[in-house]
């Protein structure tokens, strides 16, 4: 499609997804949720894109949440055909690894947005946190369910319950981010040199182990395990296993 609120470039096996409304500090509105989701299926029948980096333009926000005129303008019954969960259901299950690069906000729908990709590197300065609770709202695009898992129940429900906006310092304590660098201009290169570690590691091995992981996280030990196990099979028959050993 044509987009009007991202930029889609790519670079040595890289696709770089920019969020580009700096004038609206990259708020999210129904028009870039779906800008988003086609991105994501581009990257995913790209054979040339191995990973994928999400950040935002402007240098204030990676995104400030949802378009607050949006919200006002929707009816009740529109939130349950919502965009932004299947945006973020296609990111989060994107055969290919994707980093989110966070400088500035991450807020509501910005940081629900970071939580769906599979890693995240922010600077020192950015801020993060779920305020939905203040509008008089919850997060509405997988906020109580990723938040959770990854940094426990009771830390999700704090930072849901009092809206809390938290330094990049205690978003690395509590494991919501992988990594800070201090510079800004030093977030996408640290980026992009994860993901060159990443293309440097067999294809479908790292695509096997995301599916893994993902699903693991939603089921019990046994079933996960199981998982693990015939996915260790196909990845033993595959070429990327011959070269590897050999």
């Amino acid at each position: 499609m044509e987009y009007q609120n991202l930029l889609l470039e790519q670079e040595s096996h890289v696709a770089l997804i920019t969020l580009n409304r700096p004038d609206v500090y990259n708020a999210l509105d129904p028009r870039t949720w779906v800008e988003i989701r086609s991105a994501a299926r581009e990257c995913r029948f790209d054979q040339d894109v191995r990973v994928v980096i999400v950040t935002g333009s402007g240098g204030k926000a990676f995104a400030s949440g949802s378009d607050i005129h949006s919200l006002n303008e929707r009816e009740t019954l529109e939130i349950l055909k919502s965009e932004a969960h299947a945006s973020l259901i296609e990111v989060e299950n994107l055969e290919k690894p994707v980093i989110a690069a966070i400088d500035g906000f991450a807020m509501g729908g910005g940081c629900e947005l970071a939580l769906a990709c599979d890693m995240r590197i922010a600077t020192s300065r950015s801020k993060l946190g779920q305020p939905e609770t203040g509008l008089g709202i919850i997060p509405g695009a997988g906020g109580t369910q990723r938040l959770q898992r990854l940094v426990g129940k009771a830390k999700a429900k704090e930072l849901i319950f009092t809206g809390d906006i938290i330094s990049a310092r205690e978003a690395k304590e509590i494991g919501l981010l992988n990594k800070i660098v201090e510079k800004p201009e030093d977030l996408l290169p640290a980026a992009k040199q994860m993901a060159q570690k990443i293309i440097a590691q067999g294809p479908i091995a790292v695509s096997l182990a995301k599916t893994v992981i993902n699903m693991g996280a939603n089921s019990d030990i046994n079933s996960g395990l199981l998982l693990e196990k015939f996915a260790s099979t196909i990845a033993f028959s595959t070429r990327d296993r011959l070269d590897g050993t050999t």
